[in-house]
């Protein structure tokens, strides 16, 4: 089908619009903007920056995408921001792009959904089926992992780390990494207090996997072992063959080993030298 743009909209003739696009009226796309096939720009949605768009994506009233980070140290670099598949924005969603740290940029990936007034800070990484529910607020640089759930009004600090298909309750206030496949809840004593026992059997992990998630929980957070023990531990009654999923809670305590604040990926990230050359010949082999 052809795309379709609303005479009260303003399209920038450099703008990249795929077909099957609609833009309804009253939107603003700046110049150096992609849009991919499929997509839906229900109206007043702002696209601005260097942001690459992907295919079948839905946009609802408000959005603004690319806009400046909210960033001190910004300087009107072209940080970018890349947007993958199938992804749903509703109302006043706000994705900034990148600042000048780290990568330069904002990803996210496929199939997430971002419900009304959810923030999306400079330098964040979306992986792929997350859900930030209405009012979430993400500081820069967080990484939110596969099917995570980040439940209302709840803020995350940044350089934050939230663990594969990690649940936190409502109006939650998270200032250290959330481990995966945990229920984690509380503002003023933020803690892990379950394993998301119905998130990992939707997602199809093994039964045998599963209790063994279980089993780490009650070793790390009932018996108070430390990652070597509960790592021996598994390896004798398994000869060895540790789960994927079990791997991936051992891979979060390994890398919050040593940080001051909880927060694995922090000192790495703020030390970051990043080059805006070789950054640049990057994304445009990813958005390839």
């Amino acid at each position: 089908m052809p795309t379709k743009i609303s005479n009260l909209s303003y399209v920038d003739p450099l703008a990249e619009i795929g077909e099957d696009v609609s833009i309804g009226p009253f939107c603003h796309i700046g110049p150096h903007v992609t849009i991919g096939n499929g997509t839906v720009l229900d109206s007043h949605v702002s696209i601005t920056g260097h942001t690459t768009i992907g295919e079948r994506n839905r946009f609802f009233p408000t959005s603004v995408i690319g806009s400046e980070p909210q960033d001190g140290g910004y300087t009107g670099a072209p940080t970018k921001v890349f947007i993958g598949d199938d992804n749903l924005f509703r109302e006043g969603c706000t994705i900034h792009r990148g600042a000048e740290k780290e990568d330069y940029c904002t990803r996210i990936g496929n199939r997430n959904t971002f419900l009304c007034n959810a923030h999306v800070a400079h330098n964040c990484r979306i992986f792929d089926d997350v859900t930030l529910v209405n009012g979430v607020l993400l500081g820069g640089h967080v990484h939110v992992h596969d099917r995570a759930i980040v439940s209302g009004n709840t803020v995350v600090h940044q350089f934050c780390t939230i663990g594969t298909l990690a649940f936190i309750s409502g109006s939650a206030r998270t200032t250290v990494d959330v481990p995966p496949f945990m229920i984690c809840t509380g503002s003023d004593d933020f803690r892990v207090r379950t394993v998301n026992m119905v998130g990992m059997q939707r997602a199809g992990i093994s039964e045998s996997s599963v209790n063994a998630i279980r089993r780490a929980h009650r070793l790390f957070y009932r018996k108070n072992k430390k990652l070597e023990e509960v790592r021996e531990i598994f390896s004798q009654e398994l000869e060895g063959v540790i789960p994927m999923a079990l791997q991936t809670l051992f891979d979060h305590f390994q890398g919050i080993q040593g940080s001051k604040a909880g927060r694995g990926r922090e000192a790495a990230a703020r030390s970051a030298k990043f080059n805006p050359e070789e950054n640049n010949q990057e994304t445009t082999r990813r958005a390839a």
